[in-house]
């Protein structure tokens, strides 16, 4: 690999480094998490009460969507917190 190409690679680590800094003080800023374990079938009102720490809100709203039972849905949104990472 020449001197070039080394550089070049360098230059283009340290702007990922730039970027991912960025990115970070953007989310702290905003008070939210990059979250890759989501799915397109979470209710977006679930995940905003999870990260909002309403469990209780979290686990209405997963009842109201699904008609299961107290136990299971606060099951289902513990596992979810767990996936989200929050």
């Amino acid at each position: 690999m020449s001197t070039f190409e080394q550089e070049e690679i360098a230059l283009l680590r340290n702007r990922i480094v730039r970027l991912e800094a960025q990115m970070d003080f953007l989310y702290r800023h905003l008070g939210t998490t990059f979250v890759e374990n989501s799915h397109e079938t979470d209710d977006p009102r679930i995940v905003e009460a999870i990260k909002a720490h309403r469990m209780i809100d979290a686990i209405k709203y997963y009842r109201e969507n699904t008609n299961v039972g107290l136990a299971e849905a606060k099951s289902a949104v513990e596992a979810m917190r767990s996936r989200l990472g929050v």
